[in-house]
């Protein structure tokens, strides 16, 4: 309870910026927010853009979350992405097989890709402790370059800068979810990370693995007096990590694109931080936080052509509220703050009401 209300203090107080923006250029807040729930919310078919846009933000919401419940700060989901979905992305234009059989060698190739880009940082940590936040950054550019050299070389498109289309057949879209959501891009991705939200909540909560995990997270020191293998679970979890953020990279590029786009660093990685802390690092909380980012992202495009409001400041708002997002570890601060003083002045009544009872 208390990190959901620091959840939602962070929320309001993102929103309350944006509508105090708004004000300033001379535009409505509740006009202007109004517009931008209908954007994302009017109709089925923008439920379901909604639901595909906060896809990807599943799968790296729940990478930085599980690493950060063990300790480790994965900033490299960026990525991991690109080399999970040029994994899958490269089965999908070479391989002809049945498609669920290419589905499902599509989504373990994204798994092994993204595992295997988030292995070299968590060796690193546990043989050599070199510190992850700088080598998963290191690893984002690698992967960057690598999707800059392989794309045109091996899968050119139409154009320098985009790979081939991959067939319906190797597409992640399926007729009848487009057909119920009017159209929409949504597409089988996000059963795919619902599952994963499952499958990481019980991994944390309910199993051995789980708990020598976050008793590492908790202190390295205590585990491995304890007789735990502390290297073995470290790259056991950047391991998971990468693979989930590689997925996120299958349902992006697979998914809710046909087609790689080089020369670009998908946002989504980074985002995923502010989904983590936004969540309060719970697999349920990042769903929830992931589909209001949903929200905010399809939105935008409508609150700007009903309203006028710039483009600029749209994306202003959305990075007010990860600002606030991010920060929400002092909001909490604040709040246990908050409810130690009236504990302790609480400690303090009680003694002197009973003296003067007696």
């Amino acid at each position: 309870m208390r990190n959901t209300i620091v959840s939602l203090i962070s929320i309001i107080l993102g929103l309350i910026a944006g509508g105090l923006l708004m004000l300033f250029i001379g535009a409505s807040p509740v006009e202007g927010y109004t517009y931008l729930f209908q954007g994302a919310l009017k109709n089925i078919s923008r439920i379901g853009d909604t639901l595909a846009t906060a896809t990807p933000l599943i799968f790296t919401g729940l990478a930085v979350a599980f690493a950060f419940r063990t300790g480790l700060f994965n900033i490299g989901a960026a990525g991991q992405m690109l080399i999970g979905g040029l994994a899958a992305t490269a089965v999908a234009l070479t391989m002809d097989l049945s498609r669920p059989i290419l589905i499902l060698v599509m989504v373990l190739a994204g798994i092994i890709g993204g595992s295997l880009w988030a292995f070299i940082p968590g060796l690193l940590k546990a043989r050599f402790n070199v510190h992850e936040v700088v080598s998963t950054i290191m690893m984002n550019w690698i992967a960057y370059w690598v999707v800059y050299y392989i794309v045109p070389a091996n899968f050119k498109g139409g154009t320098e800068t985009e790979s081939k289309l991959i067939s319906e057949t190797a597409s992640l879209k399926m007729p009848l979810l487009t057909e119920m959501f009017q159209g929409s891009y949504i597409n089988m991705g996000i059963f795919f990370a619902v599952l994963a939200v499952i499958v990481i909540a019980f991994i944390i909560n309910k199993t051995t693995l789980g708990y020598e995990l976050k008793a590492v997270g908790f202190n390295r020191h205590a585990a491995e007096y304890a007789g735990m293998r502390v290297n073995r679970n470290i790259i056991l979890s950047m391991l998971i990590s990468g693979a989930l953020a590689g997925l996120g990279g299958v349902a992006l590029y697979t998914g809710n694109a046909s087609s790689m786009q080089i020369g670009i660093l998908p946002s989504q990685g980074y985002d995923g931080i502010a989904v983590a802390l936004l969540g309060a690092n719970s697999p349920i909380g990042v769903f929830f936080a992931a589909v209001l980012f949903g929200i905010l992202y399809s939105g935008t495009g409508f609150m700007n052509a009903m309203i006028e409001i710039p483009p600029e400041l749209a994306n202003t708002i959305i990075a007010i509220i990860i600002y606030f997002a991010a920060t929400s570890v002092l909001i909490q601060r604040v709040f246990n703050k908050f409810r130690n003083t009236k504990t302790n002045s609480n400690d303090v009544a009680g003694p002197v009401g009973k003296k003067g009872e007696s």
